[in-house]
């Protein structure tokens, strides 16, 4: 076991709160050790690393200031994930997602948002559960994903590989992408875009441009281009905004989450359908997380392709969160097959 893998598992023995996380194409990890189990507001932390609900109402994080850095590299890592059999899942579920998205297909159609992004959560077991084992896959398997992994005894331990960019700024400069449409990558296949993930994926394009230029940037989009994220691909779009004057770019986060790529459009309206009818806590997943500066320095990903570890002396859970865009066009079954696939990205590494 490596040595930052051993202080995770040490630190979570205690109870101690913990990061790690590796940026896409990095080729470090890096660790913050917080000495106590104390929790952190966002408002408290001047630098560090941010860990934010979907509804924005727990807004938490690891302080740098109080916390044990570390460093090391990712060739120290092994991928012990083996290839998945046959995907199965449960008609009962199958079902609920399903008169989910006809629900939201009749609001669509009545015209009360165009778009809403529907997700659900599937719990498995885990009896021979490794930290070691599951998190140096996570960061061999995924390397063009944010990969981390976050424990706090008062909120849960958490891991992820997030493919999507919430925000990055640095001066009056700000960053970000549209995330949206997804298959399942084929090999020596090129890839056709239906209408509906391209019109969904350029809702989520619309919105972001709207947003930046409202709150005065300079906007310069790239051309919608296919990007893979383990066994999935999406279109996406490079998306840069540049301010006369720097920007606090706190409020450009206000503004852009949830983004219609995890929530929906209109937002307000497709975010009251989602914490209405799906039906259970989304907690942390399609929040936000990463390095947090009070200096208006952010690097910050949405928190998709998660999953919260349940870990016990009885027994180890994983509650794996997935979701899916949900437009005029959406067929309620294939929705369904696309969470599945989506699941995948984290079942390959837990078996």
């Amino acid at each position: 076991m490596s040595q930052l893998l051993q202080k995770i598992q040490n630190h979570f023995d205690a109870k101690l709160p913990f990061v790690c996380y590796c940026k896409p194409n990095a080729d470090q990890l890096i660790a913050l050790f917080h000495k106590d189990a104390t929790l952190f507001s966002l408002d408290q932390i001047e630098s560090g690393f941010a860990f934010v609900s979907f509804d924005s109402e727990k807004k938490y994080g690891i302080p740098l200031k109080e916390s044990e850095q570390a460093t090391e590299s990712i060739s120290n890592f092994t991928d012990f994930s083996t290839s998945l059999k046959e995907k199965h899942w449960d008609e009962n579920a199958k079902n609920k997602f399903e008169s989910l998205v006809n629900k939201a297909l009749e609001e669509i159609n009545s015209n009360t948002f165009e778009k809403v992004v529907l997700s659900r959560k599937e719990v498995i077991e885990l009896p021979n559960f490794s930290i070691e084992k599951v998190f140096s896959s996570l960061i061999v398997k995924y390397p063009n994903s944010f990969r981390y992994c976050f424990y706090h005894p008062q909120i849960g331990f958490w891991m992820g590989a997030t493919p999507e960019q919430l925000i990055k700024s640095s001066g009056n400069t700000i960053n970000t992408v549209a995330l949206a449409g997804t298959q399942l990558a084929l090999d020596n296949q090129n890839v056709v875009w239906a209408e509906k993930e391209i019109n969904e994926q350029q809702t989520v394009t619309n919105y972001i441009v709207d947003v930046l230029q409202s709150a005065g940037g300079e906007v310069v989009v790239s051309n919608p281009y296919t990007f893979q994220a383990g066994a999935i691909v999406h279109i996406k779009t490079d998306i840069q905004a540049k301010f006369d004057s720097e920007i606090k770019a706190s409020n450009c986060i206000e503004l852009l989450h949830p983004t219609p790529a995890v929530c929906g459009f209109p937002k307000d309206l497709a975010k009251a359908f989602i914490l209405n009818n799906e039906g259970y806590n989304r907690e942390y997943y399609a929040g936000y997380l990463g390095e947090w500066n009070q200096d208006g320095n952010f690097d910050l990903y949405v928190n998709l392709r998660c999953m919260k570890m349940e870990i016990n002396s009885q027994n180890v859970t994983a509650s794996l969160f997935v979701g899916c865009g949900i437009n005029s066009g959406s067929q309620p079954e294939k929705e369904f097959i696309e969470t599945v696939n989506k699941s995948q990205t984290l079942k390959s590494i837990l078996h």
